[in-house]
């Protein structure tokens, strides 16, 4: 009644308040609430020291690997490895110069590797009888090989993703693609090895042209690339936006290609024509396609390896859907790393397992389901 300027729900508002106000000070909780504090703060908690266990003097010592007390076997301390790869810019599309990472474009380093790769390619090209060594005198040769310290070198720089040696039988020239795009090239002869980055990603597909070993292809997740040494240059041949596992040459002029993709698809790159894309892009039904290799003799034919699958296919039958196999390799329960041609005839073919077993396929006369000749474990 003391605010007549007040609506009557605001009155009736106030009113609410003071009665409740005399209700709380009636049932006096604010001396309650001070009473319980201070009892809380005068009991101390009661906390039990429990006794460290003495460690046993017997106690096994867990033994350690060199490697992981980063020991070199000599006994002198291994420096620090970074935890992850260093950063590189960016490798840009188009042609690059074939120039080492360490070293400048005028270097006698680099002049003195490239030569030695033009001449003796020079040297295979005009080769016009192979060799053929009997049973015999091949198994003597891999018998009498040894591993020394002196044929073991850093060629890259992380983990090796391929390889691909040069196919003189003068020099031995070997060529290796590591997981961050480097490429190494390496004269055993000497002691000398050279990187260059050419990619971006994982190198994991490389050979040398059998019609021109001056060319040697090399396949990432999103470009397939010949260096060639004539130039001086690595080439783009194909650019892709979906990543590229493998690839293997259709004809004996290693003008044509046939990559393999990741997400399960297959293609085919002709190198004569312009631009960077594929011919053709099919889709064989696999959910991946990890290895794809042409047959020595009937170049039409190639195989491709998935999850679980192995087949043939006729590349001159391919089409962007709706493919079929010529010939399906049955008998795998597991993921299949990768699937080979025998290198002389073709009649056989060798699939790699996740089931820890290697299988062999008779390829003479392809039919359309293959059962295996004989598993290995």
């Amino acid at each position: 009644d003391g605010y007549p300027q007040l609506s009557a729900y605001e009155r009736k508002r106030l009113k609410n308040i003071t009665e409740n106000a005399k209700f709380f000070a009636a049932l006096k909780l604010h001396e309650s609430a001070a009473r319980l504090h201070q009892i809380a703060t005068k009991r101390q908690p009661h906390v039990t020291k429990r006794a460290k266990p003495k460690k046993a003097e017997d106690e096994v010592v867990r033994r350690r690997s060199m490697r992981l007390q980063r020991v070199d076997p000599s006994g002198i301390p291994m420096l620090e490895m970074p935890a992850q790869p260093e950063e590189y810019p960016q490798v840009p599309a188009g042609p690059l110069p074939m120039v080492p990472e360490d070293q400048m474009e005028n270097s006698k380093l680099r002049e003195g590797l490239l030569t030695t790769w033009m001449r003796i390619s020079e040297m295979e090209a005009n080769e016009t009888e192979k060799r053929v060594h009997d049973i015999e005198r091949y198994q003597d040769s891999l018998n009498s090989m040894v591993l020394s310290e002196d044929n073991i070198k850093k060629v890259v720089k992380y983990r090796v993703c391929s390889m691909a040696i040069h196919p003189s039988e003068s020099i031995v020239f070997v060529a290796a693609g590591d997981k961050s795009g480097h490429l190494g090239l390496w004269n055993v002869s000497e002691e000398g090895a050279h990187t260059f980055i050419p990619h971006n990603d994982a190198v994991s597909c490389m050979h040398f042209s059998p019609f021109n070993p001056a060319h040697l292809l090399s396949l990432s997740n999103d470009t397939l690339r010949c260096g060639d040494v004539t130039r001086a240059v690595f080439d783009e041949i194909c650019r892709s936006e979906e990543s590229l596992s493998s690839f293997d040459f259709l004809e004996d002029n290693a003008s044509t290609a046939v990559v393999g993709f990741w997400d399960g698809d297959v293609g085919v790159v002709d190198r004569r024509t312009p631009g960077t894309s594929s011919e053709l892009s099919a889709d064989i039904g696999f959910k991946r396609t990890r290895t794809v290799h042409v047959h020595p003799v009937k170049k039409q034919y190639f195989v491709a390896a998935g999850s679980v699958d192995v087949c043939v296919y006729d590349v001159r039958l391919l089409k962007p859907k709706g493919n079929k196999p010529v010939s399906s390799l049955q008998g795998h329960t597991k993921s299949v790393a990768s699937a080979y041609f025998s290198p002389a005839t073709g009649s056989r073919v060798v699939t790699v397992c996740a089931d820890d077993k290697l299988r062999v396929y008779d390829t003479s006369s392809l039919s359309s389901v293959v059962s295996a000749l004989s598993t290995i474990r």
